[in-house]
């Protein structure tokens, strides 16, 4: 199959339109060669007015929805709950947790059988204010709520006024954390996707101060299974412990040809429903 006809039969599936402008291999080819780490950069990946309706749906930062992080490595605030979502943000998610947009995904990072989060652990909305910042670290790698091993953070942009002098840049750093590799800036409608890891280090720059400003962005986490679960198939208890089969019974069924077999059982069930019913008479 060529590639442009994979490529439009991945995205028929998903349940909203999505614009992207290499095929899925050769997206899967960039995102495994990409440096410091596993990462794409894709713009205007969704309908910009969806963008503009997750915009408008955003609750004001006085409401009671809204947790507020001021420590020394980071200054953000987080929308506090999923079931906090307006219906257009909802929908939006709801699209991004489906199996369609999965396979979306497997098939340009390569990893298979990921698992969405439908509670949102640590995700969701997130607003940085003047000042806000995120030092350098590596993400927690698990979900505490499920135990599900993170393995994807899909970044949605929503800053339609940014400039460069804003602030704000995502800054991918390299596994000792000791240079920054790639600066990303949080344009609007760009969308950066990139793998978690132990060194898979990376920070955001300080919000400028003075210019009114506040970077926002619609974020979610990819899962799958831990990795160091031990795969097994189905596991039977001993023989001791299992129901017993009469002998008779066993080798019945193992020598007598099933058609046979059922025609039994048949004339079983039969002579003891007619001795049932001239015993009731």
């Amino acid at each position: 199959m060529a590639r442009t006809s994979i490529t439009a039969e991945v995205l028929s599936l998903a349940k909203m339109p999505l614009s992207i402008e290499m095929s899925v291999e050769d997206l899967l080819l960039r995102y495994q060669a990409a440096k410091p780490f596993p990462h794409h950069i894709l713009d205007n990946l969704f309908p910009a007015n969806l963008l503009d309706e997750l915009n408008d749906e955003l609750p004001p930062m006085s409401s009671d929805k809204w947790v507020h992080t001021r420590t020394e490595t980071l200054r953000k605030s987080n929308l506090r709950s999923a079931t906090d979502l307006g219906d257009r943000a909802f929908e939006f998610a709801s699209n991004l947790h489906s199996a369609a947009f999965l396979y979306f995904l497997t098939s340009i990072t390569g990893i298979k059988a990921l698992l969405p989060d439908p509670y949102l652990t640590g995700a969701g909305y997130s607003v940085f204010p003047e000042g806000g910042k995120f030092d350098i670290h590596a993400d927690r790698n698990t979900d505490h709520y499920s135990g599900l091993e993170r393995r994807i953070a899909m970044l949605i942009y929503l800053n339609k006024d940014w400039a460069p002098k804003c602030g704000g840049h995502l800054e991918l750093w390299n596994e000792d954390a000791t240079k920054c590799e790639r600066v990303i800036e949080p344009s609007y409608n760009r969308t950066v996707i990139f793998e978690i890891g132990e060194k898979n280090f990376h920070a955001v720059r300080p919000v400028t101060k003075g210019m009114n400003f506040e970077r926002r962005c619609f974020h979610i986490y990819f899962h799958t299974v831990g990795r160091s679960l031990v795969l097994h198939n189905s596991i039977y208890a001993p023989r001791i412990f299992q129901d017993k089969e009469p002998a008779l019974r066993r080798i019945s069924r193992d020598l007598v040809p099933p058609i046979l077999l059922r025609t039994l059982k048949k004339l079983r069930k039969h002579t003891h429903r007619k001795g049932s019913s001239d015993t009731a008479a």
